[in-house]
């Protein structure tokens, strides 16, 4: 016999599943973590906004996808989140990556449009720890060539793993190829989902308790919890 609440239950996973966004939500250009003062702090007030209908902006874009891919700029994380800006704005206001890469100029390979234009395109919490400095934006591109869930995947295990931008290309290559997330980042002593906590002393003591009276891993209660509260 099915058990429909069981079901219910896998259903509802499934649903939340697909609600976590993969890809950028908000309109292309828009500085929504550049201009977010609690990300950036003083140099929020200084984000610029590429409208990709608008013949001025696109002006403004292609000079600066010129500017960052011929290095006349400083590499700092938040000038290269505008570069990648830059690329998206023009690509969506040039209809493509190769006449967008024409626009910008001779220096500029569609390959190097493309690449950044995906970083602009990641999700907002991915995009978020770039603009603070945990993920790299070198890294952070290789990242935006996985797709779907095992992009955010990815971008933790960077974290929690302290992957280099090395380990992250040769990672997301092999998913790519077709390996599992998990086992690709098992070939680089990844566990997908390890991630060490601190907890208060009393909620350590409360924990470990209940672990040891229900016969669990600690681990599978906090994940229990979690899932409790975030579902």
């Amino acid at each position: 016999m099915t058990d429909d609440r069981n079901n219910g239950r896998s259903r509802g996973s499934r649903n939340r599943e697909r609600s976590i966004p993969t890809d950028r939500e908000s309109p292309v250009g828009a500085p929504v973590i550049r201009g977010d003062e609690s990300v950036t702090g003083q140099r929020a007030r200084d984000a610029v906004q590429f409208d990709p209908t608008d013949p001025d902006s696109l002006a403004d874009a292609a000079e600066t996808v010129r500017q960052f891919a011929t290095g006349a700029t400083d590499e700092d994380h938040l000038y290269m989140l505008r570069g990648a800006a830059a690329c998206a704005a023009l690509v969506r206001g040039e209809g493509s990556y190769k006449t967008a890469a024409k626009r910008a100029g001779n220096d500029v390979t569609v390959s190097f449009i493309r690449k950044w234009a995906r970083v602009h395109d990641l999700p907002r919490s991915v995009r978020k720890q770039v603009a603070l400095g945990t993920i790299a934006p070198t890294a952070a591109k290789h990242i935006a060539r996985v797709s779907g869930e095992s992009r955010l995947l990815l971008a933790w295990a960077t974290l929690d793993g302290d992957l280099t931008v090395r380990e992250v290309r040769s990672v997301a290559s092999t998913i790519n190829d077709g390996t599992p997330l998990e086992d690709a980042l098992a070939d680089h002593g990844i566990v997908l989902g390890q991630i060490e906590v601190t907890l208060s002393p009393a909620t350590y003591r409360t924990l470990r308790q209940h672990a040891s009276l229900d016969d669990v891993d600690p681990g599978t209660l906090i994940s229990r919890a979690l899932e409790a509260h975030l579902g």
